[in-house]
């Protein structure tokens, strides 16, 4: 069916190996952390770097329009929006359950600034290079229906690094079940529209003649 080309293009999965690094974009998931830890204390990597400041979605007012932001005093949990957050920024609410999940505090390389998925892989970079760091193998932990686009821009900004892709299943959304609800085929399509619309945008810019 047409929509098996779409589920094998966003849905992008690895098994770990042996990385440098692990890389989680932006998110108020908890599972996400929660995924880079276990792949930590499996020694896959000796570093974890969350990214992100908040989402672009937070308007004006603090107020939230994602699923991701957890209650005020709520560190676990997944899906509860509220007006304002304790956490200061994605990086700060990942960290914090990296540590919880016992993930020693030098182990953890905080980027707290990126606002979108593509500044989160732009600032990592920025990161990863001020600390002198050689990425050559990288796993990147993510939500499962995020994961071609996170792929394309985290590849963008280390293109001599392989990359590993640990997703998580968050909102019930994964390579199964997403035809099969309307959430899961407004995200996933979505996902499809912003890999073509913003990517286009980056490939422009690169362009020099």
């Amino acid at each position: 069916m047409f929509y098996d080309a779409i589920t094998e293009f966003i849905f992008v999965e690895d098994a770990p190996r042996n990385a440098d690094i692990i890389f989680i974009p932006g998110s108020f998931r908890p599972d996400l952390a929660r995924q880079a830890a276990r792949l930590y204390h499996g020694g896959y990597a000796p570093y974890v770097l969350p990214s992100g400041k908040h989402s672009i979605t937070i308007d004006r007012a603090g107020q939230s329009k994602e699923r991701d932001m957890p209650e005020a005093g709520k560190a676990d949990s997944s899906a509860a929006p509220c007006g304002s957050y304790v956490y200061g920024t994605e990086s700060d609410f990942l960290s914090r359950i990296l540590r919880e999940e016992g993930v020693p505090e030098q182990a953890i390389l905080q980027e707290p600034e990126a606002t979108f998925t593509w500044e989160n892989a732009i600032y990592s970079r920025h990161v990863t290079d001020a600390a002198h760091l050689v990425i050559r193998r990288a796993i990147l932990c993510c939500k499962a229906f995020h994961a071609r686009r996170s792929l394309m821009y985290y590849q963008q900004q280390f293109p001599d690094t392989e990359f590993l892709v640990c997703p998580v299943v968050v909102d019930g959304i994964s390579r199964v079940s997403w035809p099969k609800t309307r959430l899961g085929i407004d995200t996933v399509l979505g996902e499809v529209e912003r890999c073509g619309g913003q990517f286009h945008e980056i490939l422009a810019d690169m362009i020099t003649v």
